[in-house]
């Protein structure tokens, strides 16, 4: 017998109103004093998020470290000669669009922003954020106001970095008592491996590990993997920003 199977999601139809406001957070661009690079954001978890937050009919406003303009990292950038991201169809769509572009141009300082206006927050990884998110007490005070207005608050990638330090108003630890995800160990040292040096400076994994009352757990190397624990909201890496997004998109819609 034939098993019938339906599936419906909504899709936000062109001049629709918009159902809320959602705020990323990229990193400025920065130079890696592990390896001499310039570094900034990986632009799949901001495309790739964008796509799931615009679709479900919310809008976004982009925001960074520092204000100005940003810089994507060169192997997250489907142009790139080295091809690590030619496969990232989503983000070279967006690089056609010129509202896009302008986006990237000149981004407010996140301090600039009012977190009442918005509904959700979410923060953007790649190699920048693990200099200019750790202890950035800017942008931890602004994660830890929306999470504690219960609203949405997301960290995908090597932005999970902000969670090792970040406390709530009381003094604990933001994590304490939640099971979360970040750039898992064995992520770092595939990429180590494959420009034969050690990228970063330090790595999430094992920094999570050395933390007393929280859960921290991966999956499958490169797999899309998101935890949602009451409004925190990670992502393991650049294939997981999707996943993390749907579930803000699914906590709003509630």
């Amino acid at each position: 017998m034939t098993q019938i199977q339906e599936r419906q999601n909504y899709v936000h139809f062109h001049g629709a109103p918009s159902k809320g406001k959602i705020l990323m957070v990229a990193s400025s661009p920065s130079i890696s004093k592990q390896t001499g690079w310039p570094i900034g954001f990986w632009i799949a978890e901001l495309t790739h998020p964008l796509r799931v937050f615009q679709e479900a009919g919310y809008e976004v406003e982009l925001v960074s470290t520092e204000g100005g303009k940003l810089e994507m990292d060169s192997y997250s950038n489907p142009t790139d000669p080295s091809g690590y991201s030619a496969h990232d169809v989503i983000s070279l769509g967006y690089m056609q669009k010129p509202e896009f572009n302008a986006m990237l141009e000149n981004t407010k300082k996140l301090t600039a922003v009012n977190p009442a206006d918005f509904d959700a927050i979410f923060l953007i990884g790649g190699q920048g954020p693990m200099y200019t998110f750790r202890g950035n007490e800017e942008l931890e005070k602004l994660f830890v106001a929306f999470y504690e207005a219960g609203k949405p608050s997301a960290a995908v990638c090597h932005s999970t970095t902000l969670l090792l330090e970040a406390k709530k108003s009381n003094g604990e630890l933001l994590v304490a008592g939640k099971t979360w995800t970040g750039f898992a160990d064995s992520e770092e040292e595939f990429a180590d491996q494959a420009v034969g040096m050690k990228i970063q400076p330090y790595r999430i994994e094992n920094e999570a590990r050395k933390i007393k009352g929280t859960t921290f757990k991966v999956a499958a190397p490169f797999a899309s993997y998101a935890i949602k624990d009451g409004n925190l909201i990670t992502g393991q890496q650049q294939n997981s920003g999707a996943a993390a997004a749907e579930m803000v998109v699914e906590i709003l819609n509630k």
